[in-house]
Formats: structure tokens, sequence, C-alpha cells
């Protein structure tokens, strides 16, 4: 064990370094998720004035098949599938860049630069969605830019998952990075109480026509990034570079990615399908949670009020479940565990489609339960793959982690869009998210893992 691995890293900078994920999270749980994507980018304030008066009571429910082949639902269901494709867009986008400059961060010490300039574009458009006016004509321009600040968000994660090595020892890694995690979790629900009692409150009398309640909503997201994230800024230092790796080009850096990749089928071959495998299903981890929001809100008719509470409740529900997920995985196994979770998001996402037109409540229920076995599949995920990962090569294994991941990030919005385009109502994306994780299950199963994983040694 080297020096550097064996010091204490001061706890200011590990709690600074925690803070970040708090800091970005108003952007994946409100604007994404719960709120600002889901109750206001795909709702009827995007449709032509003609078509959103079809349901001026408020009567219409896009998941019962009667309503859903009305002008005002198909509508929705266009706006849901145009997102998607932006979204499918903005993944591409990740795959081609995130890589690369992860491997260039990585190799030249800029991580922390990459971090801060990332969430300086971050808080950028999230400002700039403040200029969203609920016409038509603006759709284009807010689903643009929050998927330029999607790409943004992803290209800091990387290299802040990265500078996870840098805040902690072999020792305190798993609380190091658990302190993110549940900073994050803590900070989203947070964010979306504040916006609910902002929304109970009435606004304080303002006068919110437009859509400016949802583009204050943006900008307070925006103030939350940046005052969250200066404690990273100012009190986390950057990292070396490394000499180990190669120094070159922007697109000599694909060459050395493939070198390495192949290099790692060669040598650890249980350990390469497992990033393929786990790339797959975490990518439609993703999805439940990225059109959970769009569903509640589109197909089942949700308030907006009952949106946020639903996303308040999944955060609480996949927090908690994260945790147990620990004892759960050193009881059982990480496989076994992933293996289980996958199995019931297939069954409950399933059970919702199936039983749609029973209402919320149905909803609710497969909500719960996803959000429950979301937690547990993603923390055994990371807890395998420093099981599987070959003596020495931990920090690259990690990094193929983070890339295998990003470069599979197009796969749900694909899905999502051509089912919602096929079928011609937002719903069957449901079966689109149920195909990406049955065919990580499929693949993780047929990974040929050692019979007993030993603990990650330190």
């Amino acid at each position: 064990m080297t020096e550097a691995t064996t010091a204490v890293v001061p706890r200011k900078q590990v709690f600074s370094w925690a803070l970040w994920d708090w800091a970005t999270q108003p952007f994946n749980s409100v604007i994404l998720t719960f709120v600002w994507v889901s109750l206001y980018l795909v709702s009827d304030s995007f449709l032509p004035d003609s078509v959103a008066a079809q349901n001026a009571d408020g009567e219409l429910v896009c998941s019962r098949a009667a309503d859903a082949a009305t002008e005002y639902c198909r509508g929705l269901s266009d706006l849901s599938e145009w997102y998607g494709w932006i979204t499918f867009a903005a993944g591409i986008l990740v795959l081609v860049l995130a890589p690369v400059l992860g491997q260039r961060s990585d190799a030249r010490g800029t991580k922390k630069r990459w971090v801060v300039g990332a969430t300086v574009a971050l808080a950028l458009a999230q400002f700039a969605l403040f200029f969203v006016y609920s016409e038509p004509q603006y759709f284009w321009f807010g689903a643009i830019v929050v998927a330029l600040g999607s790409v943004a968000s992803e290209i800091g994660g990387v290299n802040y998952n990265a500078m996870l090595v840098q805040v902690s020892t072999p020792r305190t890694v798993g609380r190091v990075s658990g302190l993110g995690w549940g900073l994050g979790y803590i900070g989203g629900i947070l964010a979306l109480v504040v916006v609910v009692v902002l929304t109970q409150l009435d606004w304080f009398g303002i006068d919110v026509s437009n859509g400016l309640a949802y583009r204050l909503i943006a900008v307070g997201a925006a103030v939350w990034t940046i005052v969250f994230a200066l404690p990273f800024f100012f009190n986390v230092p950057e990292t070396p570079g490394r000499d180990d790796r190669p120094k070159v080009g922007f697109f000599q850096s694909y060459a050395v990615l493939a070198h390495d990749i192949v290099g790692l089928f060669r040598t650890h071959r249980p350990t390469f399908w497992f990033l393929i495998a786990s790339a797959v299903y975490r990518d439609g981890l993703a999805g439940v949670f990225a059109f959970g929001g769009v569903l509640a809100a589109v197909s089942f008719g949700f308030s907006a009020t009952e949106v946020m509470l639903f996303g308040i409740a999944l955060n609480i529900v996949a927090g908690i479940s994260t945790i147990i997920a620990g004892r759960l995985d050193d009881r059982f196994g990480a496989r076994a565990v992933i293996v289980a979770a996958l199995s019931i998001l297939i069954v409950s996402a399933l059970f919702v489609f199936v039983f749609r037109e029973e209402g919320k409540l149905i909803f609710w229920i497969g909500g719960i339960v996803l959000s429950a076995a979301v937690g547990p599949a993603q923390a055994s995920s990371r807890s395998l793959l420093a099981r599987v990962a070959p003596e020495g090569m931990q920090g690259e294994i990690f990094g193929l982690y983070a890339t295998t991941g990003r470069v599979m990030s197009f796969l749900s919005p694909l899905l999502w869009s051509l089912f919602i385009g096929w079928f011609g109502a937002t719903h069957f994306g449901i079966l689109g998210l149920v195909i990406i994780l049955a065919l990580g299950l499929g693949l993780l199963l047929l990974v040929k893992l050692p019979k007993h994983v030993p603990a990650p040694r330190e």
C-alpha cells in the first residue's frame, strides 16, 4: 500500500467532496424527474390552447384506453416521445465525450477542473430554463437545455466519482461513498419539500402565470447548485496526474480506451462481462427514475403536489433500502441481491403496465416497490465490482465501470421513445424500460463469477 492510500484524509475534504452530490441533486430530483420535466415540459402548457382546453375539467386520464385516443392525450404522448429523443441525443453525446474526457483528466490531473467546469455549465443551464415560457414554441428550447444540463451533470459526475479514491482510504471508501450517496438522497428530499411548501403557500401571492412558478424553481435549483458546490471548489484539492497513463490527443484517447478494454477481456473475462451487463441494467435503473415522474403526471393524472409527494416518498424508500442492502449483501452475496432486485423491478413495472387502468393506487404501489429495489441493485453492483476487480486494477476498473455506464446511457430514452412512438401512448414506454432491465438481468445471469467472491482487500 502506498503512503497516499494510508494517509488520513481531512474531514473537511471528505465532507466538501460529498456535498457536491447534495449540490447537484435538485437537478436530478426537481428538474429531471419529479417537477420541472414531468409537470411542466411534457404537460399541456406546451400544447396548443385548443388541445389543452379538451381537459379543462381535468377528468381525462391518459392511462385509460378510452382517453388515450383523444387529441389531448396523443399530444402529451408526443411531448413525452420528443423529450425521450432529445434525451437519447444527450446520451449519445455523453457516449462520445465522457470516456475520452475522463481518461484525459485522469492522465493530466484535471479532474477537479472538469467537475468545476461541468458544475458551472449545469448551473447556467438551470438559469437558462427561466426563459422557457409556457408556449408550444418554447418546448424544444427547454428540452435541449435540459439535455445539455444532463450532459454537464454526467461529465461532472464521472470526474467526481473518480475523485473518491482521493478523499478516502481503502478502509473508508465505502463510508465516504455512502456519505455522498446519502447526502444526495437527503438533498433531493429537502429540495422537493421546499417546492411542495412554496406550492401550498401559493407562492406568497405572486402571479405565476406563463410558467413563472416552474421557471423560478429552475432558478432556485441553479442557486442551490452554486452555493452548495462552493465547499468542493475551495476545499478539495486537484488530483495529481498519472504518469502510468499515456497523455495522448483527443482522438487517440479512444485507441487507449479500446486497448484497456481488450486487455481486460483477455485477462479478466468475468469482470469484463459484468461491466457490460451492469451497464445495461444500470441504464434501466436510471430510466425508472428519469421517466417515473412523466408517467405519474401524463399517464396517471397525478396533480403537481401528488407528483412531488410521490417523489419524496420514492427518495425516502430508496434511501432506506440502500442502507438495508448492505446487510443483505453481506448475508446473501451481492449477485443474489442484484438478481432479486432486478426481478422485483421487472415484475413491478409489468404490474403497473397491466393494471394501469385501475388508477393512481396501482402506480403508488408499483412505484414504491420499484424504488425499494433500485437502491439495493445500485449499491450491490458497486460492492460486487469491488470484489471481482483484479488486484492492483481497482482504480482502472472503476473508471471503466463509470465509462461503460455512460456508454449505455442512451438505451432507456431510445426504447422509451420507440415504444411510445409505435403504440401512441406514454404508458407503453414502461415496456421499453422492462426490456432493458430484462436484458441486463439475462446478461448478468450469464456472467461466470467465482463461486466464492471474497471481500475487497484493504
